[in-house]
């Protein structure tokens, strides 16, 4: 008896359609499984069997044979357990046929006979509806983040005896309805940090500010304890909210990746992604056998912040120039090529040389020899990607004890949202977002200068002997400036902080021996 039965498969961030084939013949007994299968699908017809037998389920001695269409499409997971056991029920008879109509089944079996939670649900159940579905059976631990999609009815199974009783008609399996606005509201409330405890730091608080308005990349320098990497963690809380598409994109990342609380559901609060130094090129760019997202792409919509620059090894360091120029990063694999969004604001910090206190010559040893192979370490095209470039004084004592309050994220988030919507109704129906993503072209259309706003801009180009991208940068960030003042035209004034936050120049910092 044959039958079939609805699944999906994880493609890079894609669900693709899966279905899941059983034939029960007679002949020798044997349990096979065809269809382009990993290595862990192939071991589901072990856990089938024991599960179904220690849920009171006995499977005859016949021949079974189970095929994963399109066989051209690798399949790989463990969420192939609970459809392949239903196929197998259903062509054994145990389950009616036509109650496995419209239903997509996903999860992975215990032993026991339990239904554990799997990778990529919130993809898979927003594609149902594509796969002529109405109905997604998934596991229990699983459930929250399915029923964020509210395309499809989504159901949340404990046991496989539990789905076997649905099925047959003499039991439920559990719903939830998810409060998108609550999941908000409560993310919010358990964020710990604020900008209003960054003491002191004005400039380096202006440069943040800045930088998040136009989605400008930014390199702090400074050193030891000056408050980099507490201003790099308060960015997201000045970031605009997601909005409720942005939070489906970054809850399917992490889900696909595996790494989404089952508790959340949805993850609204923009993404921080803070990887240790000793990263490797594949995690930070994904990959693996069946690729899945790397910091680049968990980043999404948020912050990859990179703490100590150049401890992270060059090769690392160079895979950021495509995400960080398109957007987006390609993997590549014998199985085919993957694309993973990495729309991300990069943030990183360093100190000026290897001790960190450099120029100040009382407590820096460093040799210029020394601090020009530390800043090496870094490539020009790289920087060249980097908008902004800050400087962390050390707090003085008095600024630590000032009792004036600083202004909290709430405060700067309400300046940067009115910022980058200007933005987004200048570039409507244009390709771009933000004042980052300008071109060339782009750059001479919407960052009009007036004539002494040129004469400032050549007496720089030529005293600070800037290159072509420089140039094109500072008047992206003078643009970024004008809008936080809610100014049409740049002026003087804004072209004048723009040039203050010019990228990383070495020579600058090796002519200050």
């Amino acid at each position: 008896m044959f039958s079939t039965v609805v699944s999906a498969a994880i493609n890079g961030i894609e669900s693709k359609k899966v279905m899941v084939e059983a034939d029960v013949s007679d002949g020798m007994p044997m349990f096979s499984m065809v269809g382009f299968l990993g290595s862990e699908v192939k071991e589901a017809q072990d856990r089938v069997r024991t599960a179904l037998k220690n849920s009171g389920i006995h499977l005859p001695a016949k021949r079974i044979t189970v095929n994963l269409s399109p066989a051209d499409l690798r399949k790989a997971g463990s969420g192939f357990d609970l459809p392949i056991a239903i196929a197998v029920l259903a062509s054994l008879g145990y389950i009616p046929q036509d109650s496995l109509k419209g239903i997509l089944f996903a999860g992975e079996l215990s032993l026991n006979g339990g239904i554990n939670s799997i990778r990529g649900v919130m993809e898979m159940v927003s594609s149902a509806a594509e796969y002529g579905c109405h109905t997604c059976v998934i596991p229990q631990g699983n459930l929250r983040e399915g029923s964020v999609i509210r395309e499809v009815r989504v159901l949340g199974a404990e046991s496989i005896k539990q789905v076997f009783n649905f099925l047959t008609g003499v039991g439920t399996l559990g719903e939830t309805h998810i409060n998108i606005e609550e999941i908000r509201s409560k993310q919010e409330e358990d964020t710990k940090v604020d900008f209003a405890e960054v003491q002191g730091q004005k400039l380096l608080r202006r440069a943040a500010e800045v930088a998040v308005s136009g989605l400008h990349n930014l390199l702090i320098i400074g050193p030891p304890g000056s408050g980099k990497t507490m201003t790099a963690r308060r960015i997201p809380t000045i970031l605009p909210q997601t909005t409720l598409e942005e939070a489906l994109e970054v809850s399917k990342l992490h889900s696909i990746a595996g790494i989404l609380p089952e508790e959340v559901g949805l993850l609204t609060a923009r993404p921080f992604r803070a990887p240790h130094h000793t990263i490797t090129p594949a995690a930070l760019a994904g990959g693996g056998s069946s690729p899945r997202p790397g910091e680049v792409s968990l980043a999404h919509r948020g912050v990859l912040y990179l703490d100590e620059l150049p401890e992270f090894q060059k090769s690392t360091l160079e895979i950021l120039r495509q995400p960080l120029e398109e957007g987006k990063i390609c993997i590549s694999r014998n199985t085919g090529n993957y694309l993973f969004p990495a729309g991300f604001m990069m943030v990183a910090s360093m100190n000026p040389c290897k001790c960190g206190y450099y120029p100040d010559r009382n407590r820096c040893s460093c040799s210029a020899r020394e601090v020009k192979r530390y800043l090496n370490h870094i490539s020009q095209p790289l920087l060249d990607r980097i908008d902004i470039c800050v400087e962390a004084e050390p707090v003085l004592y008095d600024e630590l004890k000032n009792l004036t309050e600083e202004e909290s994220s709430a405060q700067i988030r309400t300046r940067v949202t009115q910022a980058q919507q200007i933005q987004q109704l200048r570039y409507q129906g244009t390709g771009f977002r933000f004042n980052s993503d300008l071109n060339v072209t782009a750059v001479r259309k919407y960052c009009f200068l007036g004539k002494e706003e040129e004469d400032l801009m050549r007496e720089a180009f030529e005293k600070l002997n800037l290159t072509a991208r420089s140039y094109s940068r500072i008047l992206k960030v003078a643009r970024t400036i004008a809008d936080l003042a809610g100014k049409e035209n740049i002026s003087t004034a804004h072209l004048g902080e723009a040039v203050c936050y010019r990228a990383l120049d070495k020579k600058y910092w090796i002519d200050r021996m």
